[in-house]
């Protein structure tokens, strides 16, 4: 029950988020928070990740979709199996930032991303490339619950073959 809980926390609190951003910030402002570390945006991202197939919203979308339902079987057979605490939770945090992400495509036909990072200078010419490029990528919670429960997951599949090879 606590894994599913995480997912419906997760999709409910990127959703809520969501909604305040549309209703509450334009696209044209940039509001800094946490002493000018992170930047509150409203933007619109009507392809996948880094805007891939931005022009394709439909596609990205239904596979999008796909790759939801397709993780949800694994997720309801892993709730199944005892112990696998890391991989139920990576599921758990991976899916509700998925079901948000999707809910926002078939929903809106973008997904609302809200936040970046603001770097410190830097020092060099490629790390100026860097931190340009890093700070231009707009992200949502669901983002960093897609990211975070699938590095968990990789934990505990590395965790799982160590435990069968001993």
């Amino acid at each position: 029950m606590k894994y599913i809980m995480t997912l419906v926390s997760l999709f409910a609190t990127d959703g809520i988020l969501k909604q305040y951003i549309e209703t509450h910030v334009t696209p044209d402002m940039q509001k800094p928070v946490l002493g000018g570390r992170l930047c509150i945006k409203n933007h619109h991202n009507t392809g996948a990740m880094l805007h891939l197939g931005a022009k394709n919203g439909g596609i990205v979308a239904l596979v999008s979709l796909v790759f939801s339902a397709f993780m949800s079987g694994i997720f309801a057979a892993a709730l199944t199996v005892k112990g696998t605490v890391l991989r139920k939770s990576g599921l758990a945090l991976l899916l509700g930032g998925a079901y948000s992400n999707t809910y926002d495509r078939m929903k809106r036909k973008y997904v609302v991303d809200y936040v970046s990072f603001v770097l410190p200078p830097a020092k060099n010419k490629v790390l100026g490339t860097l931190k340009n490029a890093l700070e231009s990528i707009v992200f949502n919670i669901a983002d960093f619950g897609i990211i975070f429960g699938a590095l968990l997951i990789v934990v505990s599949e590395l965790f799982h073959k160590e435990e069968k090879a001993s």
